[in-house]
This record gives C-alpha cells, structure tokens and sequence, in this order.
C-alpha cells in the first residue's frame, strides 16, 4: 500500500517534492494544488491532478499527507495551521525565529483535526538542527557553529529583485575560510556575522537603473546586506543564464568541546551538506517527513512536531529489522 501525498503549490520546492516522490516506491503522488489556472501547471506525473487550490477540501479522505511548498513569509503562517486541521502536513517553515509561534499555531490546528504536523523540515532549519542538538547533547562544554554556503540564497535574491531597476538577482552567501580553519583548529573564536560570511551578488538592470543607487540599497539593507562585506557585480541578462542558472548551496554545522577532568581533552564535530540544487535536497527531506507523519498519525499521534520530535527509523522505508542488520 502506497502513502498517497498530495502538493500544495509547484514552484521549485513542489517539482522537487514530486521528483523525489518518484524515487520512493512506498509513496504516489496523487495531486498537486496551485493558485494558477490548473491547465496553465504541467506536472511531470501523468498519473496525478493538477487542482486549484479551492478544490482541496474535496480530498480529505484521498490524501494520506499533504506537503506545504509555500513560502515562510505568507504562504505558510496561513497555510499550516488551515490545512492541519484536514490532513496530515509537512512544511518548511524557516523563519528561525518565528518557529515557536507557529509551532503553537500549528499544534492548536493540529490537535483540534486529530492529524500530524511536522515543521521546519528540510537541512536547516531540519538537519543541521538535529546535527546541533546532538553535538550540545554530547558536547555538553563547547561552542556550536554554523557556516551557510558557498550557495545561492533565494531569501537574499529575492529581496534584491524587489528593489525597483532591478530585473534579476542571484545573491551567493560565501563562508570564510580563515574563519572557518580557526574552529577547526579547535580556538573556539567568538565571530561577528561580517567575520564569517561575505555576500556576493550578480545583479541584470533594467534600462536606465542607476547602478550607484542600486549598489547603495544592496550594501545598506538591513537584515540582509549591511551586517556583511558585500560585492555586487552588474551583469548582462545573458551571462545571467549563462553562468548563474543554477541553485546550489550547502554549508557547516561544527561543534567544538572539551572532555576530561580538567577539559584536558579536545574535539570537533562536523557536518557538511554540498548541493548542487537547494530545493531538490530540501523536497527529499521533506518526502522523508511526510513518510514519519503518516507512520505517527497511523499510530494515533496528534498535533505538532518537529525534527526534534521524530525518531529516526520513522524516516526510512526500512524495517526496525532491517535497519538494525543493515546500517546499525
């Protein structure tokens, strides 16, 4: 028996949630959701439908789990809390320090409509969250650090596309290598955000924008740009295309700690991710999720979770058996 999923919204999360649909056997796609004109969205799936957003009410008995691909923003404030009172939801909320309000707006929604919500999933938060919690865990006398990059931001793009002249954007968040050998080295530095990070940006102009002007904007956006070095190139539509089509990203989580009776002893802890495509990456962690949400809500589970929340054998197709003779 296959868990039937459906996708509410298909920009670049949603056709990475439906490609790695189809690289899990247990699962099968059986509707995406969209805000568009249904016959304006191809899907790749020929098996699935492409509904408006309106309709989904009409498959709360369908679907086995429902993925959120909207954004953190707007999307999924509203989103989460409305579609967990009717089904089984993962999402991808990553607005840090927003996560225990909507987690409390969630589980509410949740509890009230019997189902599993699982929040926050993808590599970070997601991932790199776990990787943190189990180095404190063990670690217990230490220093966390987390390096993003050398990877495309789409936050940061898209708030450089905001600004008026500009026609497209991509911003690259760059981690500093001396920064980084000296936590490796184990000098547990305290570090300023400009001490371990630099922003680049390439930046396609509409006819007649005024390059200083821009620049100007970029460099002094607060909570974006004016905390950090940063470097805007101005480039052509075509080298756009060209150069910077991509999506990648990726990045560090390290912890460094002492053990011993006088801390005598040192170590580090790190995890490193390297993506070629963000979205991608981040919609298989979630079809992961949404696998351990119906595995808890068949379990008569309820409310919200997070990463933290989950054991790890509810991610794997596998067996406890199998798992036990196979990776333990």
């Amino acid at each position: 028996m296959s868990i039937k999923i459906g996708i509410l919204g298909y920009g670049n999360l949603g056709r990475g949630v439906e490609c790695a649909i189809r690289q899990n056997p247990d699962m099968e796609l059986l509707a995406v959701f969209t805000r568009r004109d249904p016959e304006n969205v191809k899907i790749l799936t020929k098996t699935a439908n492409v509904c408006r957003v309106e309709d989904i009410k009409e498959w709360k008995e369908r679907l086995d789990v429902m993925i959120l691909c909207g954004g953190s923003a707007t999307d999924l404030p509203e989103q989460t809390p409305e579609y967990a009172k009717l089904f089984h939801v993962v999402d991808s909320f990553d607005t840090h320090a927003r996560i225990p309000e909507h987690f409390a707006n969630v589980d509410k929604s949740a509890k009230e409509g019997g189902k599993v919500a699982i929040i926050s999933v993808g590599w970070d938060p997601g991932l790199f969250s776990l990787n943190r919690m189990y180095a404190n865990a063990i670690l217990p006398e230490g220093n966390d650090y987390t390096f993003w990059g050398r990877g495309v931001s789409q936050g940061h793009s898209d708030a450089i596309r905001r600004i008026p002249g500009v026609k497209d954007a991509k911003q690259y968040t760059i981690p500093i290598e001396s920064a980084l050998s000296q936590v490796r080295a184990g000098k547990n530095p305290e570090l300023t955000p400009r001490q371990k990070h630099t922003r680049e940006c390439f930046v396609v102009l509409e006819e007649g924008a005024d390059k200083a002007e821009i620049e100007n904007k970029i460099k002094t956006m607060p909570n974006y740009f004016a905390d950090y070095d940063t470097t805007v190139h101005f480039i052509s539509e075509e080298e756009m295309k060209r150069d910077h089509s991509g999506i990648p990203h990726g990045g560090f989580v390290l912890r460094s700690g002492n053990t011993g009776w006088e801390r005598e002893n040192h170590h580090l802890i790190e995890y490193k991710l390297s993506l070629d495509s963000n979205p991608e990456f981040t919609s298989s962690v979630i079809v992961a999720y949404a696998r351990a949400a119906y595995r808890l809500g068949c379990e008569g589970q309820t409310g919200c979770k997070t990463v933290f929340d989950v054991a790890p054998a509810y991610l794997s197709p596998k067996s406890g058996e199998e798992l036990r003779a196979s990776m333990l």
